[in-house]
């Protein structure tokens, strides 16, 4: 009896042609999974393409809302941007479809999970241990960096097999979105020197094609969590579909970027983002009023940190548990509202409120009701300068020219 192989499963040119390669290379009866994370595509002609490559059965998981609340608004609360710039759609996706999987496989009884991941790709890298940290008696099988196809040969192996596609050998570009992000790379995005076409862009306009006046936002956070839309209390799907067509129109969300893949070359990527650019923004803005500095600067080291865990394929870890842990606790006051002015390409904090604000207008105003003690600033500054007070004098003023080096040191 043939063994049986879960496949994730996007319905185009490469996972419908890994459907029969898994049957003819290895014998497997292939059960495809289909996971939407958001814009899926068209899932009849999806279904179409899997049976007519033999596929034994074709499971479609709507899995939008458990991914935005277990996986892209935790990476929200951590504020994780991958390199300065990119907030990590794909990469967040990965772990989730992973999971399921796995779920499925077990379902079936299936010895096997496929993905048509590329060998010089981080997305093979992030299902390959998600896979095997959920269940390590299981064989990940990449097909892509097995079969080793070039898209042409993809196309002449779908005609062979009479297997209905739409691709053709012109299309350049090779991408991936969810809810939260679209990425876009290969063709003439591989010059870092040229200018992205027009036509990369699916989701932002072009700065001169944004409206002319700037649209306004209202979002509403409970615990670091965006909640609320324009006083209107929606779930996170509905939330970020709305974000994401009303920031794109301004122009908000467009990256261009030469990043360090996990797999050690640097590639020129794409992306999209428009509701998550909007919503980093306002929960930045956000925090700025109910966390304290130290906190803040904390915070900004873990972020870099979680993001290179996500991006790196290390969700599920204990070290993820822990930095988890950490995020989640910062968020304890990070419940107000943030009013977005987007336009040009920016989104903007104009306002933001919150109930345990640490910002105390008593004590920043410098009119009436002021209420912070001037008088005691002057002991303040003598403390706080009294060791740097000593050491000038002990030491960097002790010596010929020390005034002149205290002044402007040495490599200046």
């Amino acid at each position: 009896m043939a063994e049986t192989i879960v496949l994730a499963y996007s319905g185009g040119l490469d996972t419908s042609v890994a459907t029969k390669w898994l049957q003819e290379e290895y014998g497997y009866e292939v059960v495809c999974v289909t996971i939407d994370l958001g814009n899926l595509p068209d899932v009849d002609a999806a279904r179409e393409r899997g049976f007519a490559a033999g596929a034994k059965a074709i499971e479609v998981i709507d899995a939008r809302e458990d991914f935005l609340r277990f996986f892209a608004f935790p990476a929200l609360a951590a504020n994780a941007v991958y390199e300065g710039q990119y907030p990590l759609a794909t990469a967040l996706g990965r772990p989730l479809m992973a999971k399921l999987l796995v779920d499925h496989a077990r379902a079936v009884g299936a010895t096997s999970i496929a993905h048509g991941c590329t060998g010089k790709g981080n997305d093979q890298v992030r299902f390959d241990v998600a896979i095997h940290a959920l269940a390590p008696d299981i064989k990940v099988v990449g097909t892509a960096r097995e079969n080793l196809m070039t898209r042409e040969q993809a196309i002449d192996y779908a005609h062979k097999f009479e297997i209905p596609i739409v691709e053709t050998v012109e299309s350049p570009y090779s991408t991936d979105e969810n809810l939260w992000g679209r990425s876009v790379e290969c063709g003439n995005l591989e010059d870092p020197w040229l200018e992205p076409p027009a036509d990369v862009f699916e989701w932002t306009r072009s700065l001169d094609q944004t409206p002319d006046q700037p649209a306004e936002v209202e979002i509403s956070f409970e615990h670091g969590v965006p909640v609320v839309l324009d006083g209107e209390a929606v779930d996170p799907v509905t939330l970020v579909d709305r974000l994401s067509l009303l920031s794109g129109e301004h122009g908000i969300g467009r990256i261009d970027m030469v990043e360090n893949r996990l797999v050690g070359i640097k590639s020129r990527e794409i992306y999209e983002a428009p509701a998550a650019i909007t919503l980093l923004e306002a929960h930045r803005a956000l925090e700025a009023m109910t966390l304290s500095k130290h906190q803040l600067r904390m915070k900004d080291r873990i972020g870099q940190e979680y993001a290179d865990l996500i991006y790196n394929g290390l969700w599920f870890t204990a070290h993820h548990q822990d930095l988890a842990a950490y995020v989640q606790s910062t968020q304890r006051y990070v419940t107000g509202d943030v009013r977005m002015r987007l336009w040009r390409g920016t989104a903007t904090a104009m306002g933001r409120r919150a109930d345990r604000s640490l910002y105390s207008h008593a004590l920043a105003t410098y009119g009436e009701g002021d209420e912070f003690d001037q008088a005691a600033a002057q002991g303040f500054i003598k403390l706080w300068g009294l060791p740097v007070q000593v050491q000038a004098g002990v030491q960097l003023l002790a010596e010929p020219g020390g005034l002149e080096r205290l002044a402007a040191p040495e490599g200046e």
